[in-house]
């Protein structure tokens, strides 16, 4: 059989495998597959066939694979013993033959073949390098413009890939428009229809302000300060605990900047978003009572193995300590992985009263 422009192919695949690391080895059987299902769909054939590609030269060739029988039943899958003789003597029943074949016009079929394999290939490769690169971008903030914007999903432009950010990621104080350009956490990477891979992106997650913050607080990023713990009530408030063991370091002091500079730029980036930046504390009586600030406590009474605390605060202080909704109290809980249940002091005199009585 005339093969397919054989030199010219076989110096495509090496310099594919060269530029774009597809293996030769990989895209000849590709191709051998390829021709297989392409000889039986234009020459409507029942029989058993493969094709073998020469790694060098890149000939292809079509062979009819037959069972060596008795007595012939069908002839498009076997051969007769005496006729197999006649091509190898070691031949025997049940052996099987590669009968090479010449079919008329399938040089050109294969020609096509090869070609749509290759581009086929070329793009799977293309799509699978991007993956793997947006996949190691996992946990970054990535930028991108925005191309559709509806109440269910925004898609993003984001260069080489789409982005996706459906509702539950998006900041609900937040429109966004096209052409918009937005900035938001990388999430995960999928692949989407045709293998496509599609970026899923956040502006929701606690990971994004602790990522923001990274970004802003040079002592962070070169590890002088710790984010303990980040909760966050998307585009009202979030609750960021910091730490540092150098004592020469304010966390919370160096995290707020001069002026409020260097949390103000992450409150920009988040529509305006309340952020409370507390010193994380080992004492979990500290902390607590640090987590829910802008209130201030009179004492927290913790339970080690139940991981609960009873917080007291002063009268004026109760609906502050709660919060709008309970806010600042669930926020806190979150932060602190802690069940606090909040009394103010009237409250708190009210039940020792109580207990006293019933005793």
């Amino acid at each position: 059989m005339k093969a397919i422009d054989n030199k010219e192919l076989v110096l495509a695949l090496e310099e594919l495998e060269n530029e774009k690391g597809i293996e030769k080895a990989y895209l000849i059987e590709a191709i051998e597959q390829a021709l297989v299902t392409a000889y039986k769909r234009n020459f409507d054939s029942a029989e058993n066939v493969k094709v073998v590609m020469d790694r060098e030269t890149g000939a292809a060739h079509l062979y009819a694979v037959k069972e060596v029988v008795e007595a012939v039943e069908d002839f498009k899958l076997q051969i007769s013993l005496e006729e197999a003789k006649t091509i190898s003597k070691k031949l025997e029943i049940g052996d099987t033959v590669d009968i090479e074949m010449v079919p008329k016009d399938f040089g050109r079929i294969a020609a096509q073949t090869a070609k749509q394999v290759i581009i086929q290939k070329l793009r799977e490769a293309e799509r699978e390098i991007v993956f793997t690169e947006f996949n190691e971008r996992k946990g970054e903030i990535v930028s991108g413009l925005v191309q559709k914007a509806d109440q269910n999903i925004i898609v993003m432009d984001l260069g080489k890939l789409e982005g996706i950010m459906p509702t539950k990621e998006q900041i609900p104080t937040e429109k966004y428009k096209v052409n918009d350009k937005v900035r938001g956490y990388v999430l995960d990477v999928v692949k989407g229809l045709k293998g496509t891979p599609q970026v899923i992106v956040s502006r929701a997650c606690p990971d994004f302000v602790r990522k923001l913050f990274e970004f802003e607080i040079p002592e962070i990023y070169e590890g002088l300060i710790e984010i303990k713990s980040v909760s966050r009530d998307p585009g009202y408030r979030s609750k960021v605990a910091v730490y540092s063991n150098n004592e020469n370091i304010d966390p919370v002091g160096s995290c707020v900047g001069q002026k409020g500079v260097r949390i103000q730029n992450i409150i920009n980036e988040l529509n305006g978003e309340k952020i409370d930046v507390i010193e994380w504390n080992k004492d979990p009586s500290i902390y607590i009572a640090s987590a829910l600030l802008p209130a201030q406590v009179m004492a927290v009474d913790i339970k080690e193995e139940e991981k609960f605390a009873q917080v007291i605060v002063p009268d004026d202080q109760l609906s502050l300590a709660i919060g709008k909704s309970g806010q600042n109290a669930r926020l806190a809980a979150r932060l602190t992985n802690w069940k606090i249940d909040i009394k103010s002091e009237s409250q708190f005199r009210e039940m020792i009263a109580n207990m006293s009585e019933e005793e």
